[in-house]
């Protein structure tokens, strides 16, 4: 059993992410290929990619641990929504942080040579662990984004409502019964050992996923205990779909007629965070087309640009996610 205790201060700092990264996600996919759980909605998925799986993703899965916790990339990567960023994230990581990372984790024998280089921030071998993680997520994650993300943003929007309607006492009380119970001042979930866990007037952030290899998770970062920890609840009500060649299943034909085909598949890809490098392989155009097909959705005040870095992130304005809607692409919450 997880019991989570808050104080006033921890409601009133209580909140819900859209997301925990496409890093995140992307390891979380890997877990639930491995185990096997919940084939009513994910059966499908893993007889379509677990055979897809071979020698470029092997650097990331070989790592998996045979028992106990696994690596923490949000911890690693942050929960940034773009991979491309997530992965510039990890290539920048302190070798400190790698270290305490990879110490935790209980690699089989024949990998701790491998897993050691990554921990001591060889860049040979981050660069090559970088490259696995692109892999995974290219064959696991993004052919099922589109229907991944609208569950996302539909339990995120409901949420959000309850926060409204009666503050996060009413969140807590609605959220993921039966497995999870509000007791004031305690949280409770099923898990698989008993923890206790006081806030401590951090907080905590509620963070919907779609690759939920378990009902309910708490991650938090002991390097940084200052930060809220966060308490991951599954979104996927139904059974995961893969995408077309476009990488949007379903799309609809008004938003094509409208944007274009390119466009409308460029303001889909934004929704989930992306920078321009990002968006020209998705939508398999070049660099400078996809600047442009950027640069006329935010003219139109259907998404925001901004600097992170050495990159250019662009996201979806509410606007633009109301298109979506609209256009019956992301289901309303």
């Amino acid at each position: 059993m997880l019991r989570i205790h808050f104080t006033a201060q921890d409601l009133a700092r209580t909140r819900v992410a859209t997301t925990i990264g496409a890093a995140a996600e992307t390891y979380y996919s890997l877990e639930l290929l491995r185990e096997g759980r919940d084939a009513a909605r994910f059966g499908a998925w893993r007889a379509a990619v677990a055979p897809r799986m071979g020698a470029e993703t092997r650097p990331l899965t070989s790592l998996l641990p045979a028992r106990g916790p696994g690596l923490d990339l949000l911890a690693l990567t942050g929960d940034v929504p773009s991979l491309d960023h997530a992965v510039d994230n990890l290539l920048h990581t302190p070798v400190s942080r790698l270290r305490r990372e990879f110490e935790g984790v209980d690699f089989s024998p024949g990998q701790r040579p491998w897993a050691g280089r990554l921990a001591e921030g060889d860049r040979d071998a981050l660069r090559e662990f970088a490259g696995a993680v692109r892999a995974c997520h290219r064959l696991a994650v993004e052919p099922y984004w589109n229907k991944g993300r609208s569950e996302l943003v539909a339990l995120a929007s409901r949420y959000a409502n309850l926060v409204l309607e009666g503050g996060v006492d009413l969140l807590l009380r609605s959220l993921c019964a039966p497995l999870v119970r509000w007791r004031p001042p305690v949280l409770e979930a099923a898990y698989p050992r008993p923890v206790e866990v006081r806030l401590q007037g951090r907080g905590l952030i509620i963070a919907p996923t779609v690759f939920s290899p378990r009902a309910v998770s708490l991650l938090w970062d002991p390097l940084d205990i200052s930060q809220p920890p966060r308490l991951t609840v599954p979104a996927l009500r139904e059974p995961l779909t893969g995408a077309g060649p476009d990488g949007s299943p379903g799309r609809n034909r008004n938003l094509e007629s409208l944007l274009g085909r390119t466009r409308a598949a460029a303001l889909h890809v934004t929704a989930d965070g992306c920078t321009t490098t990002e968006l020209a392989r998705r939508l398999d155009v070049s660099a400078a087309a996809a600047s442009q097909h950027a640069t006329v959705l935010r003219n139109a005040e259907l998404i925001t640009t901004s600097r992170r870095g050495g990159s250019v992130l662009h996201l979806i304005t509410p606007l633009g996610l109301a298109l979506l809607r609209t256009n019956g692409t992301v289901p309303e919450g």
